[in-house]
């Protein structure tokens, strides 16, 4: 199966043959088994928006593969700027590098740079839209602590989702990716933040079983994952929205009293209040290893996508 050339910009672009590949190269990632480059590979990182994690995890996964990395983290000091479009800035970087990662604040930004560039693309998240690498990032936490996952003949894992559902695009990725496997999805949020309807309208048909609720409490118990997410200040087109729903959905350890023994509490971070520090010392809390496994993740795609394996 080869990857080699291939843009990476959606999790509805992949099958479960080819997400199962990728897992298995981070394994091997992790394990330290991936080859290096032979000759030097530039990656140019182009972020529009604020990163930490997926910016940093790109460029430790690409330095560890032995290659190097351009761009920028601050779309001030560029270019655009001065009015240059997003097509052109992307013909112009894809002369300087092999593969690009694109984080932009529009939803579609990554495909359009994708159809203006020669070289790889991989999105880092285009607006409330998508964000493949942090989707495949939490398949492998899953797979971590539920081993199982996935594995034919084994029941299905009842995964709830928490908070800001209809902004979270990493939820968005996460829910179509998860439709591949035997799951159970629960979402649980404010009404006006539930999850859009045409991705409950992709889960409806591939026969997902989806459960909607607006208490935590009540389905907590049940779960064995809990992905968490932060309200997304800045996508909310009307501020006072944000301040009525701002601090509805908080996560304490006194909620986890008779949750399951495995169940695993998972959050892209960052964290802004919607868990309290006392969850970080159950032994449910996997949210900080999780975003430790972005570098052996995206060390994966960016060797698939290089033809390095």
């Amino acid at each position: 199966m080869s990857f080699a050339g291939s843009d990476v910009i959606s999790v509805a672009d992949f099958s479960r043959e080819q997400i199962l590949h990728i897992l298995a190269a981070a394994e091997k990632a992790e394990r330290g088994q991936l080859p290096m480059f032979t000759s030097r590979k530039v990656m140019a990182v182009l972020f529009f928006e604020p990163s930490t994690r997926t910016r940093l995890s790109f460029e430790s996964a690409m330095q560890r593969l032995g290659g190097t990395v351009i761009g920028f983290a601050d779309a001030s000091s560029t270019s655009t700027r001065k009015g240059e479009s997003l097509f052109d800035t992307i013909r112009m970087v894809e002369n300087y590098a092999d593969v690009l990662v694109i984080r932009h604040p529009l939803e579609g930004s990554a495909r359009l740079a994708a159809e203006a560039a020669s070289p790889p693309v991989i999105n880092g998240g285009d607006g409330a839209n998508q964000h493949p690498t942090q989707t495949f990032l939490d398949l492998f936490a899953i797979r971590k602590t539920h081993p199982r996952f996935g594995a034919a003949g084994e029941p299905p894992l009842r995964i709830g989702f928490l908070g800001d559902l209809k902004y979270g695009r990493t939820v968005h990725s996460l829910s179509i990716a998860l439709s591949h496997f035997p799951c159970e999805l629960v979402f649980i949020s404010p009404p006006s933040l539930a999850l859009p309807r045409h991705i409950k309208e992709i889960l409806t048909d591939r026969g997902v079983a989806c459960v909607e609720g607006e208490r935590v409490e009540q389905h907590i118990d049940s779960l064995d994952i809990l992905y968490v997410v932060r309200l997304q200040k800045e996508r909310f087109a009307d501020q006072l929205e944000y301040e009525r729903v701002r601090g509805a959905y908080v996560l304490q350890a006194g909620m986890l009293a008779r949750v399951k023994p495995n169940l695993r509490i998972l959050h892209p971070l960052p964290r802004v209040g919607e868990i309290t520090t006392d969850v970080d010392r159950t032994p449910h809390a996997y949210y900080f290893a999780q975003a430790g496994l972005g570098v052996p993740v995206r060390q994966a795609i960016l060797a698939l996508v290089l033809g390095l394996v």
